[in-house]
């Protein structure tokens, strides 16, 4: 039996850090990418339209026949994951919870921030998940705006973003807070940047990085995971709306790797509404 893929979505490139850390834990599984990025930003869209434009990668992904799908945006998880779950038959996961279980473990001063787009802020879904759980705790919510669009240009290591990180995150400087949540999976590409100005007392969550040990703990409570003695290769298969050369600089770069293919495609055109 040829192997079966687990599918990530995104709203453009951030969810390969996601992809990135799975490559690493899951090397015998295939991946199907695809990310939406002639439509990013989502973090301003209504949260209706964050759920269609889910929905439509999810349909999408289902054509590919994977086995597991992992929303990989906090901001579709925030607004659509619940509805997925109910349309599809197969494991869907987000990367809100696991992101909000990893900062309360490493929090000593019980004082938390998340960095996030306007839709995943507005929510408040880190800091009902993280009360939930903790109600002692102290969440500071802040959205990031100008970040995702760094990501998706390419201009992630400049000048440009050292700037905009160093201004955006000045705020962040007076809450006395231990642990950040990056709540949105574009950031962990500006780790160097926001590390250097949130300090070295400052513990960076990774809510993508996160998730995939959920992804590896679901696999085998499912008995979906690809055992290392299936000699088939693993594929990656990486999908885009927006533009392919951009979508490969910026993902060769951060897989360090360029043995995979990268297609454009349509949702609108190809996907009933």
């Amino acid at each position: 039996m040829s192997k079966k893929a687990i599918g990530f979505i995104d709203s453009g490139v951030g969810g390969l850090t996601v992809v990135k850390q799975a490559m690493k834990q899951l090397p015998n599984e295939s991946i199907y990418y695809l990310g939406d990025s002639a439509r990013c930003p989502y973090g301003p869209r209504p949260k209706e339209e964050v759920i269609q434009y889910t929905w439509e990668m999810t349909q999408f992904l289902l054509k590919k026949d994977i086995k597991m799908l992992v929303i990989a945006c906090n901001t579709a998880t925030a607004a659509a994951l619940d509805v997925i779950r109910e349309r599809v038959d197969i494991p869907v996961i987000g990367v809100i919870n696991p992101g909000s279980r990893a900062a309360i473990k490493h929090s000593k001063n019980e004082r938390i921030a998340v960095i996030g787009t306007k839709g995943t802020i507005n929510s408040d879904v880190y800091k009902q998940t993280i009360k939930d759980k903790d109600k002692g705790i102290s969440v500071i919510s802040m959205s990031c705006p100008k970040f995702v669009p760094l990501v998706e240009s390419n201009q992630y290591n400049g000048s440009i973003a050292k700037k905009v990180v160093a201004e955006t995150l000045k705020p962040l400087l007076k809450e006395s807070i231990d642990t950040l949540i990056l709540g949105c999976t574009h950031y962990p590409l500006l780790t160097p940047l926001i590390q250097n100005v949130m300090g070295p007392c400052v513990t960076l969550i990774d809510s993508g990085a996160e998730t995939v040990s959920e992804v590896s703990t679901l696999l085998d409570y499912f008995r979906l995971a690809e055992s290392s003695h299936n000699k088939e290769a693993s594929e990656y298969r990486f999908y885009t709306t927006g533009s392919p050369k951009l979508f490969s600089d910026i993902a060769e770069n951060w897989l360090g790797q360029s043995n995979f293919t990268i297609e454009k495609v349509d949702l609108e055109n190809l996907i009933e509404k």
